[in-house]
């Protein structure tokens, strides 16, 4: 299909009516990368002239970032979509993203979709507007199409972590996923465009900064070798045997000025060897958060979904990871995780081997999701579809397992009396009655302080402990003593 498809006829209507700088609104569902994606579509259209408005708010245009990971995620953008035409039926809808690159467009345009928009031309939105909008002079710029938005112009509430997009497509082909048919092959950012983002990010007062993607752990794999000598010659320094790799852009990162931490979105274990886990290890800005990706523990289930490791393999990389920075920093990097339950075929002693692997583990977080069948997958025709019943009854165990090991984690930060975790306050709040600055630790824990002097943008040095406060049904982290670093 087109990237980009109008509505014909019906909408000249709305286009008379539209006057003056137009008010928009974004509402965003699914992952970090369309979060990042919003933000982006939001400076491209302030920057040409449009107003941006909450989604609550009476608007002119209403632009859905769509998700189409599950078929529940297509049922929440269809009801996002039909929400915002009831707010203003006058209004132009928009739909981009992967639900649009997943359905056909005369299903999407017939509920009452005006503009859609795939992933690859989101930041054309400015463009695409205003060429739907021709007859209205919207800014005095000759080239409304986005390029470098002005950060301090996005809707963020506070200046402290904010998210990069260093690539985007993947070419795993997991059996129960169809983000690679929807976000296409993997498609690799320019090196030096990430780096002048963080440049421009710690100049606006950012500290830490998120590498995110669909399949970061992928990024270079798509630039041939003569690609990275002429295109990125000035970062060949960061070559890996020849290549531009996920440490290319992290050791990259990492010399700008003023940003004082690094943290990536995901990490395939597939890459991480002993080497590399050294390598990371001695990067003093990149936090000790890791988040891997399982999906099951349990072999056979992972042959099924076409995951290229065996657990032993999974294991293995933990294992890296944990000596390497504990030796090289004496940290206790936290380990996070999905998992599936309910996979198609999966047995009672399938679930009960996955359900041990996990434990065995440690994670800090293991983010659990009932097997969900979507149209389009292997999966989705698998025998031995499984009950809601059996999926939220697996599900259950390990959401108990869980908590009990997120706190084990956590207990076991504070126990080790010689390690200081960091801790970077992004905003003031009231909980249960007190006023705390609040923010995470490298590790990703929420923590806490009682000060009176603003500490927003500070990262403190100092322990951490458990105090009565509850939040969100978790006890929060206290720093009672710290320094500023």
């Amino acid at each position: 299909m087109s990237s980009v498809t109008y509505k014909t006829g019906a909408d000249n209507e709305k286009k008379s009516k539209a006057k003056g700088r137009l008010r928009f609104a974004i509402h965003t569902l699914g992952c970090k990368v369309n979060s990042y994606e919003s933000d982006r579509m939001a400076g491209c259209l302030i920057d040409a002239g449009f107003e941006p408005v909450d989604f609550e708010d009476k608007a002119d245009i209403y632009i859905v970032n769509t998700c189409s990971v599950t078929n529940i995620a297509d049922r929440k953008s269809r009801q996002i979509l039909h929400r915002a035409k009831k707010m203003n039926p006058d209004a132009v809808i928009v739909a981009a993203g992967c639900y649009v690159q997943s359905r056909e467009q005369d299903e999407i345009l017939s509920d009452g979709v005006d503009v859609l928009i795939g992933n690859e031309d989101k930041d054309r939105i400015a463009g695409i507007l205003t060429e739907y909008f021709k007859n209205i002079r919207l800014s005095e710029a000759d080239n409304p199409e986005c390029q470098d938005y002005v950060l301090q112009q996005l809707p963020a509430s506070e200046h402290t972590r904010a998210y990069i997009k260093i690539q985007d497509g993947c070419n795993q082909f997991c059996t129960y996923c169809i983000i690679p048919y929807v976000r296409g092959r993997i498609k690799s950012r320019d090196l030096k465009e990430i780096v002048d983002e963080a440049k421009n990010l710690a100049k606006a007062g950012f500290r830490e900064v998120v590498l995110t993607g669909i399949h970061v752990s992928s990024y270079g794999k798509d630039l041939a070798v003569d690609e990275v000598s002429s295109k990125h010659k000035d970062y060949l320094q960061y070559k890996i045997d020849g290549k531009l790799t996920l440490l290319s852009v992290i050791k990259a990162v990492h010399e700008v000025e003023g940003i004082d931490r690094i943290r990536l979105s995901s990490l395939e274990m597939g890459i991480i060897t002993p080497q590399l886990a050294g390598e990371l290890a001695a990067l003093p800005k990149l936090c000790p958060h890791f988040h891997l990706s399982l999906q099951s523990g349990c072999a056979d289930t992972l042959k099924r979904m076409n995951r290229h490791y065996t657990p032993e393999e999974y294991a293995a990389s933990v294992k890296y990871l944990r000596d390497a920075f504990y030796e090289k920093r004496g940290a206790y990097p936290a380990i996070t995780t999905d998992v599936i339950t309910g996979f198609p075929g999966e047995s009672d002693e399938d679930f009960e081997q996955s359900r041990s692997f996990v434990e065995s583990i440690g994670f800090f977080e293991t983010h659990i999701f009932k097997y969900s069948k979507r149209q389009g997958t292997i999966a989705a025709k698998m025998k031995g579809q499984l009950t809601d019943r059996v999926k939220a009854q697996r599900s259950s165990v390990l959401i108990a397992m869980n908590e009990k090991k997120r706190a084990e984690y956590i207990e076991g930060i504070i126990g080790e009396k010689a390690y200081m975790p960091s801790l970077l306050i992004e905003e003031e709040t009231v909980i249960e009655g007190q006023k705390l600055q609040v923010g995470y630790t490298a590790e990703y824990i929420r923590c806490g302080v009682k000060s009176d002097e603003d500490l927003r943008g500070k990262i403190l040095i100092g322990h951490i402990a458990l105090s009565d406060i509850f939040e969100n049904g978790r006890q929060i982290c206290i720093m009672d003593e710290f320094e500023v670093k």
